[in-house]
């Protein structure tokens, strides 16, 4: 479908009450509405945005646009928590609409600085000849929750060597300085990060580009971000027009990082280890990490792709946001599991153990629809052994270990409700181990597979029916011993 610059860049204020109370009307009767993940009231969700903890509560911006399932004319929506476990949604952050940001206010990051948090975003504008300039501005947020945008850029051009696609900066403070990355891409049409210096948050001063071993590799790096991490330097982003390799670089856009010596911001070099995606799985993009009070280091995502229709844009609303993950370094590699926090949503226990003899079996009160299942495998030796969940009559999602193969296999193909991408209904990647533990995080519509301990992740949406409760735990080719619990959320 073709839409109208109009229809891409109305406001919110453009709306109706009718249509509004439609698109509501809509949302509320959709049977993938989530219960425990981050979700948009109406319309679309993307990246997730200025993730700092202020004033003793993690607060979480997301890209919105709320009169469509397409991307439009994108606000910030704040979200706030005191545990990173349940969210309380506040509302618009920041709406875009003024000369800096007339198109749109798109991702950026956040840090506290004088007792304030400071929001740094890129303003999405156009010019009558409708080229796009992008601007990198400011929003303040009081501890009162109001927040106020600077009526200037705090960067106002692109430098030389660089396209129109500049955005997304995120910042950090080190040695009493202020620094921040942002995506870029060359004029000889490849991705790279750029890097800026500030005393004050207000005036930055170009730095040059982060100097890496990957000067072909995409046409832009969205997204980016930098942070230290057992002494070592690590650089995430999405790299954008990568073509697939194996088991990797499956979707259609990629995310994931490097990990090295610290950044040298004098020189902007960056010494590091070969690129890695950060997640397996079919709907993950645009990740943001923040510092915990405790030292963590924890990260959102979205929990989406762009250029993928889903199921729930009839009902009027796309996408949420994956739970927060801990992220810890192993090897050179990031680890990622389930924030401690998340424990608090657990509720009704229920277990079960048995050895699978070539065969599939289901268990008295392992079933649901919005559940933390753990199950470990051992004394395996099953060709093939796993779980099927969300799963009825017709439909299932299968996750299962191949062990000649030494492989994790993710497939969809069955989940129900099609979503209309062209990448494939299977994710794979390798790993040896002779027990193998899965923790799934299930909710209406999506799953969050961490596998042993996070040392692989798997995030995707599915659309099952209603009633496709069950979880089956099989066996083939063979015997695995098979321990289970279950949490209701």
């Amino acid at each position: 479908m073709t839409l109208s610059r109009e229809q891409k860049y109305r406001k919110l204020d453009q709306a109706t009450p009718e249509e509004l109370e439609q698109l509501r009307e809509q949302v509320a009767h959709c049977p993938w509405r989530q219960s425990f993940h981050i979700q948009p009231p109406y319309g679309l969700l993307n990246d997730p945005n200025g993730f700092a903890f202020y004033d003793g509560e993690y607060h979480l911006f997301y890209q919105w646009f709320p009169l469509g399932t397409f991307h439009g004319m994108k606000y910030w929506y704040h979200t706030k928590s005191k545990d990173l476990a349940r969210w309380e949604n506040i509302g618009i952050g920041i709406e875009p609409g003024d000369p800096q940001d007339s198109h749109g206010a798109y991702s950026g990051s956040g840090i506290v600085k004088d007792g304030e948090l400071y929001l740094m975003y890129t303003g999405n504008t156009r010019n009558e000849a409708w080229v796009r300039l992008p601007y990198q501005n400011l929003a303040v947020m009081s501890r009162d929750g109001s927040i106020a945008k600077r009526s200037k850029p705090v960067i106002t051009a692109v430098p030389d060597g660089y396209t129109e696609h500049f955005r997304d900066p995120k910042v950090w403070r080190a040695d009493g300085k202020y620094y921040c990355v942002i995506g870029a891409q060359r004029t000889n049409g490849t991705g790279c990060a750029v890097l800026y210096q500030s005393q004050d948050l207000l005036t930055w001063s170009f730095l040059g580009e982060i100097s890496t071993q990957l000067n072909d590799f995409g046409y832009m790096w969205e997204c980016p971000d930098y942070f230290e991490l057992d002494q070592q330097g690590v650089l995430l982003f999405c790299p954008q027009g990568l073509s697939p390799k194996g088991d990797s670089f499956q979707n259609v856009y990629q995310s994931g990082y490097v990990v090295g010596k610290p950044l040298d911001v004098r020189t902007g070099r960056l010494d590091h280890e070969p690129f890695r995606e950060l997640d397996r799985g079919f709907d993950f993009y645009a990740p943001q990490t923040t510092a915990a009070p405790d030292g963590r280091r924890i990260l959102v995502a979205w929990m989406g792709l762009p250029d993928i229709g889903y199921p729930t844009d009839r009902h009027g609303w796309a996408h949420c946001l994956t739970l927060p993950r801990e992220l810890k370094l192993r090897d050179g590699k990031i680890i990622q599991r389930p924030v401690k926090e998340l424990e608090k949503l657990r509720k009704d226990e229920v277990t079960a153990q048995a050895v699978l003899r070539s065969e599939t079996k289901s268990f008295t009160g392992l079933q649901g629809t919005n559940y933390e299942l753990v199950c470990e495998f051992s004394e395996a030796d099953a060709e093939r052994f796993g779980i099927e969940f969300r799963a009825g009559s017709t439909e299932r999602t299968a996750l299962t270990y191949d062990r000649n193969a030494k492989k994790i296999i993710l497939d969809r193909s069955l989940s129900g409700q099609t979503i209309e991408s062209e990448y494939g209904s299977e994710r794979r990647c390798s790993l040896d181990a002779e027990t193998i533990k899965f923790q799934l995080f299930v909710d209406a519509s999506s799953v969050e597979i961490f596998v042993n301990d996070g040392e692989e992740v798997f995030t995707s949406r599915i659309f099952p029916s209603e009633d496709s409760t069950q979880i089956r735990f099989f066996a083939h080719g063979g015997s695995a011993a098979c321990r289970a619990s279950l949490w209701r959320i």
